[in-house]
């Protein structure tokens, strides 16, 4: 994306301060799965052994849908809402392109959940991102509106780091300084900033989280994010997540339901 130049005139007429980079919106997020439960055959072997026991498995993938034991089996697990069994079943997530807003939201969600997100006191967010919700995409004169509050914003916090580094000469340490520069000035940065978030959740939360946050009352980027990790998971693991559909409503919005809720 084309930048202005990175400097502007001050009173007297000399280069001062940088100016922000044209914002870049986005406006659909990103789920990476980037880790998953393994077990480890040597320990499983021993168990065994010193226990006097055979054991035998119908799948070799972690909720994979094969035969129709198996299915069968956490089917019937989910409809007698035995979802404690679904906690031993854990991924991992990289969660892009979602804002700051949408953070505050998710990391609400604490059993069966484990977090670590972008710091603003380490990460310069001189080129952050902007989420733009789709309610004011869709209206060219509410998105002009926003255009200008999230550039204005922008370059507030771009002074704001300039002179709070010029104004702490007596922290000496460069690294120590930046995190204290950017904590100050990161509270003019808006709700609409960009974040990426590393998460850890258990089979029986993510279902938790579906049912939530893919609600028609959910909030609306929430809501995507809980669809499209649900058509993800739908994909990864069919019969854990198979009992879901999406819905489209009359007005146009899309839901999760399911017959085995609160499971």
């Amino acid at each position: 994306m084309e930048q202005v130049t990175t400097k502007r005139a001050s009173k007297n007429g000399q280069p001062e301060g940088r100016i922000a980079p044209e914002p870049k919106i986005i406006r659909e997020p990103e789920i990476y799965i980037v880790g998953r439960q393994t077990m480890d055959p040597g320990a499983v072997d021993r168990f065994l052994d010193d226990q006097g026991l055979t054991w035998e498995t119908d799948t070799e993938v972690g909720g994979e849908q094969l035969r129709k034991t198996n299915r069968e089996y956490i089917q019937n697990l989910v409809s007698m809402k035995h979802g404690s069994v679904l906690e031993h079943a854990t991924w991992d997530f990289i969660i892009t392109g979602v804002s700051r807003s949408f953070s505050h939201e998710l990391v609400r969600h604490r059993a069966g959940w484990g977090y670590s997100q972008l710091s603003q006191r380490y990460v310069d967010e001189a080129t952050a991102n902007f989420v733009e919700p789709e309610v004011i995409a869709r209206d060219e004169r509410m998105h002009a509106l926003w255009l200008k509050a999230v550039r204005a914003a922008h370059q507030a916090y771009l002074d704001l780091v300039e002179g709070l580094m010029e104004a702490m000469p007596n922290i000496e340490n460069k690294t120590e300084r930046r995190k204290r520069v950017r904590e100050a000035a990161r509270s003019v940065l808006p709700n609409a900033t960009e974040t990426m978030i590393f998460c850890s959740a258990n089979a029986r939360a993510l279902r938790h989280f579906i049912e939530l946050r893919g609600a028609e009352g959910a909030e609306a980027e929430i809501r995507r994010v809980a669809l499209k990790l649900l058509r993800l998971m739908q994909q990864e693991a069919p019969t854990l997540f198979g009992d879901y559909e999406i819905v489209r409503l009359e007005n146009g919005a899309e839901v999760a339901r399911t017959a085995w809720a609160k499971v």
